[in-house]
């Protein structure tokens, strides 16, 4: 089968695009207007972008009317905002937050989620998130630039919230522990933790990090 997308209706290319680039982790994004009120949503356009410096990066779609999502408009403002990862345990909660409400509604206040406040940011993060990354605006910009269908937002993360929980005993992150979800097609989510998960070292060769050598 071959499908071209220089001649696919964009709402079939966005179908085939999300039920096979998968899974796609969920960036539960809070952030705060300039008059204060609190916002939360999740986009599953989402990933790490550099560990240097630490940078992720969100495409929040543009609405159907053209108008901005209230979290671009938000980072617009403030130039901050924080990427929560999603636990299983929390997924009826994230999406009700998907909900389209009206400009000025808090979803941190509609539908019940518990916040805690940040070190470095004013946005709120949410309570009993996995991991929370305290983000500032490194960049914001429309694509495509002729007709935005998008928004591009990176943002340098400058600290992170880490429940002990999903550790091993030598302080990094535990797979097996670790139970967020994350998108696929259509309705389907899908969790880290799982049994089919498996490991794979690097191939003979991979350079050594910690000592700049060439591993054989």
């Amino acid at each position: 089968m071959i499908i071209d997308f220089t001649k696919t209706d964009p709402l079939l290319a966005y179908q085939w695009l999300t039920a096979t680039v998968t899974p796609r982790p969920i960036a539960w994004v809070s952030t705060r207007s300039a008059q204060g009120i609190s916002n939360l949503a999740p986009f599953s356009f989402f990933q790490v972008v550099t560990g240097t410096p630490p940078t992720v990066m969100l495409s929040p779609l543009v609405q159907g009317d053209g108008s901005l999502k209230d979290t671009v408009r938000n980072i617009q403002e403030t130039g901050e905002f924080v990427v929560n990862l999603v636990p299983f345990a929390m997924a009826d909660r994230m999406n009700a937050t998907a909900f389209g409400y009206e400009h000025g509604i808090s979803e941190f206040e509609r539908c019940h989620i518990p916040s805690q406040a940040s070190e470095h940011v004013q946005p709120l993060r949410v309570e009993g998130a996995s991991v929370s990354f305290e983000c500032r605006m490194a960049a914001l910009y429309p694509y495509p630039e002729h007709k935005p269908s998008c928004h591009i937002i990176l943002g340098e993360v400058l600290l992170a919230h880490i429940d002990e929980s999903i550790l091993d005993e030598r302080g990094r992150v535990d797979p097996a522990c670790l139970d967020i979800i994350a998108r696929m097609g259509g309705k389907w989510y899908s969790r880290t933790r799982s049994e089919a998960n498996f490991e794979l070292s690097r191939p003979s060769g991979w350079d050594d990090r910690s000592t700049g050598r060439t591993t054989q």
